[in-house]
């Protein structure tokens, strides 16, 4: 067995130095076979559900999944915040600060999963009747919620121990998390949806066991690299605030396109269960085909962390550069590959009438608007990691009311479902080329009036409990100028 590796290793600013092209295509290489993985988990389980024969069915792991991804939102949340300012420690080399931080969001996340499980249980039937869920469908959603929503629990930790390791560069590590819980729902699922006969349970079923196996995982790999400690109470009250300052901004960030998910499922559902089995094989396709775009913005941030904490902002640029350029390079051929294969993906899932046809919509104008999400997901990371977390959450939130529901509702209103779609992805544009211009200047932002300062003496920082981990930024509410 290998010896086990440390935050304090020589090289473990690993982003500051070397090829920036090759740290983002390594990072969102390695992240997207990951992040693949917890999205394929979700895909396999609507495939197997889609065979059962009843759109009804499928329509319900949609609006569960839907009101799962306001717990996986606040995950996220939390796993930015402890990503920004691991690397940020580590850009300086504070070792110790990186330790104390990725223990004291650990005890975090936990708390706040529990919370959240026992919330959403609490609010079920007026959440999913909101987004339209009603009679049979309604029932085998909240079934299902009842079944995998407390494993939350196990989901948290796991999702955090991906973005500890990509802070310290260990992405192969990050990447072995989620792809042991995909390899674990690959059999588990159609053993337990066809082989025992528990159909939507089933399936239920093994997103749980697939979440246990991301946290056992990510559990060790943060061992391995010796990035816990044990947990001491003043530590984790004294890293609260200054987690609480990223994560929350963070957390209402990733929280809108969950709104605006549950608006489109909303105004889908007047075209009949047909239509929302369509759109929710699109929601679960989208986030794999394009899991590109998704890693790129976890992978970029701890880049960017560990250069803004050297100071070296030239490299900061050359990031949202390359990632822009990645970012076209690779929808370019998706969007190939989902125009090819619009005929025979629809017929895997049992799509007919007007959910093959959304799909079908879809898969030819997904290229573009995928585009302008990937150049707003690039800036997100660049906010959150550089001070600017409700530049990021301002943005979200109005490309999730402005550039989606009154063009959604016009498109349905002229158009039908297929209006629905072209509607939401009109928004996309305008926000994110805005997101790009400034998210570079934000980086001018602080190269201009806020350098790193130097780090504290070790005596002065364990004092005091706690050590952000940044420099002095500018108001997080305040647009970079």
């Amino acid at each position: 067995m290998p010896e086990p590796r440390t935050v304090g290793d020589a090289g473990a600013a690993r982003f500051v130095t070397g090829s920036i092209l090759r740290h983002v295509v390594v990072m969102s290489g390695t992240g997207s076979v990951g992040l693949m993985a917890i999205f394929a988990v979700d895909l396999l389980s609507l495939f197997y559900v889609s065979k059962l024969g009843d759109p009804a069915l499928t329509a319900a792991v949609g609006f569960a999944s839907i009101v799962q991804f306001f717990a996986i939102a606040i995950n996220i949340g939390l796993m930015i915040a402890a990503g920004a300012l691991v690397s940020r420690a580590i850009g300086r080399g504070d070792t110790a600060g990186a330790r104390r931080i990725a223990t004291s969001v650990n005890v975090h996340v936990f708390v706040v999963s529990g919370l959240l499980v026992l919330a959403l249980l609490a609010a079920l039937d007026p959440l999913l009747r909101a987004i339209g869920a009603e009679g049979h469908t309604l029932e085998v959603a909240k079934r299902y919620l009842w079944i995998s929503l407390p494993s939350n629990l196990l989901l948290g930790p796991g999702m955090l121990a991906t973005g500890l390791l990509r802070a310290v560069g260990a992405a192969r590590d990050a990447m072995s998390v989620t792809l042991g819980g995909a390899i674990v729902t690959v059999f588990l699922d159609p053993a337990l949806i066809f082989g025992l006969g528990l159909g939507v349970d089933g399936a239920a079923i093994a997103v749980c066991v697939a979440r246990l196996t991301f946290v056992v995982i990510g559990t060790r790999a943060l061992q391995h690299h010796r990035l816990l400690e044990r947990p001491r109470r003043p530590a984790i009250l004294g890293d609260l605030p200054e987690v609480t300052r990223i994560a929350l901004p963070a957390v209402l960030t990733n929280l809108a396109p969950s709104v605006a998910s549950a608006f489109i499922a909303h105004a889908l559902s007047g075209f009949g269960p047909e239509a929302i089995a369509g759109n929710v094989v699109i929601d679960r396709l989208a986030p794999v085909a394009f899991c590109g775009l998704f890693a790129m913005s976890g992978s970029i941030g701890p880049i960017l962390g560990q250069n803004w904490g050297a100071g070296r902002f030239d490299r900061m640029r050359g990031v949202l550069t390359q990632g822009a350029l990645v970012t076209a390079l690779y929808i370019v051929v998706v969007w190939l590959v989902l125009a090819l294969a619009r005929g025979p993906l629809a017929r895997a899932f049992e799509l007919t009438g007007v959910a093959a046809d959304l799909f079908g919509f879809f898969c030819l104008v997904a290229g573009p608007v995928w585009f302008f999400n990937g150049l707003l997901f690039l800036s997100n990371a660049s906010f959150n990691n550089l001070g600017f977390p409700f530049v990021s959450t301002l943005l979200n939130w109005g490309r999730a009311t402005l550039g989606t529901m009154p063009p959604a509702l016009l498109g349905a209103a002229h158009y039908g479902p297929k209006g629905v779609i072209a509607g939401t992805g009109l928004g996309s544009v305008a926000f994110g080329l805005a997101a790009l211009v400034l998210a570079f200047r934000t980086v001018g932002a602080l190269e201009r009036g806020n350098r790193p300062e130097p780090d504290p003496e070790p005596e002065v920082r364990d004092a005091a409990h706690h050590d952000t981990g940044a420099p002095a930024p500018a108001p997080s509410s305040g647009m970079p100028l």
